[in-house]
């Protein structure tokens, strides 16, 4: 039987972003995250056969959108990565949001203002239009916290790093210039083989609960910062996720979870601004802009303006005589 799967394609500052527009699976009408759980259990191989090759790579982002189960959002999002099912995906929310209004999939309750329900909680984005397009976003992300700082941990091959672990939709372990990390310009293959090793030695160190949410746990992404070098952002950073993925964005997650650390660390505060740039020279723009409770930590509500533009109409189709109609990876 071969399933069709209509898909706008799109890019957020160089992060690619699938958006299927028709041919996701039917779920109950539940909160996003029993839906999300719902799918993970039963249609995975959806997120597989549409992020993995042949169909797509190893650094594919991705969104399946359905009606809101909240009164207050216009729209439900499950994300579909490489590294599985995230909770929450800022360069994803970026791509999605531009797609939804940009293609008219969407009608706000707030003109200028998307409300998005995803599994790790409502999300805001404002978005700014010239004529028929949207020219850029501002994603108003949920809360972001440090969760522990200055965690020391021994990586086979490295040695001792020393790493802060923060939360911005998903756990990073955000790593500074230090003796055994000399910065991003050992390029990415070098990045990917030190992240996967930081990964497996930091489970053994801490695990990382959310403490409102205890389906948010573990350790799985990892943020390496570095000096912007050109001088027009605050830093550089490279996030590392799923298996062997770079992000080509700054990313979304990532950068709140940069900011969230800084400020836990007193050195960037309320109303202040960061720009992180990618490994590709893309830049969000953070700020936060106030600070929360999240459980017994002190924590940020950041912000991100960026940009996504519109790549193209994919028409995907998964035939089950095909051998690898669930997609496969190398490595």
């Amino acid at each position: 039987m071969r399933k069709t799967f209509f898909c706008i394609d799109s890019h957020a500052c160089g992060n690619p972003v699938r958006v299927v527009a028709a041919g996701g699976p039917l779920l109950p009408h539940l909160p996003v995250a029993e839906r999300r759980a719902l799918f993970v259990r039963d249609h995975d191989w959806i997120r597989t056969a549409l992020m993995f090759e042949p169909r797509g790579h190893d650094v594919m982002s991705g969104a399946i959108f359905y009606p809101p189960y909240r009164e207050d959002c216009d729209v439900a999002v499950v994300f579909i990565e490489v590294s599985g099912c995230l909770p929450m995906c800022g360069a994803g929310t970026i791509g999605l949001s531009t797609v939804l209004i940009e293609e008219g999939l969407v009608t706000p309750r707030v003109p200028g203002t998307l409300s998005l329900e995803t599994p790790a909680g409502r999300v805001d984005v404002t978005y700014r239009t010239e004529g028929d397009k949207v020219a850029e976003v501002r994603l108003f992300n949920f809360p972001s916290y440090l969760h522990a700082a200055d965690v020391r941990v021994d990586v086979p091959g490295v040695g001792p790093l020393t790493v802060d672990i923060a939360y911005g939709g998903n756990f990073y372990a955000v790593v500074e210039p230090q003796e055994n990390w000399p910065g991003l310009d050992i390029g990415s293959s070098a990045i990917v083989a030190l992240s996967q090793k930081l990964r497996t030695a930091l489970a053994d160190v801490i695990d990382a609960v959310h403490p409102e949410n205890d389906r948010i746990r573990g350790v799985h992404h990892a943020i390496w910062c570095d000096n912007a070098p050109k001088g027009e952002a605050d830093g550089r950073g490279a996030v590392f996720y799923g298996e062997k993925a770079i992000d080509r964005s700054p990313g979304g997650t990532g950068t709140s979870a940069r900011m969230a650390q800084l400020h836990g660390k007193g050195r960037l505060a309320v109303g202040g601004r960061y720009r992180n740039e990618s490994l590709i020279g893309t830049i969000f723009d953070g700020h936060i802009e106030d600070e929360v409770a999240i459980g017994s930590f002190t924590g940020i509500r950041p912000s991100l303006g960026a940009w996504a533009r519109i790549i193209g109409h994919n028409t995907i189709f998964v035939d089950d005589r095909d051998p690898l109609f669930k997609g496969f990876q190398i490595g």
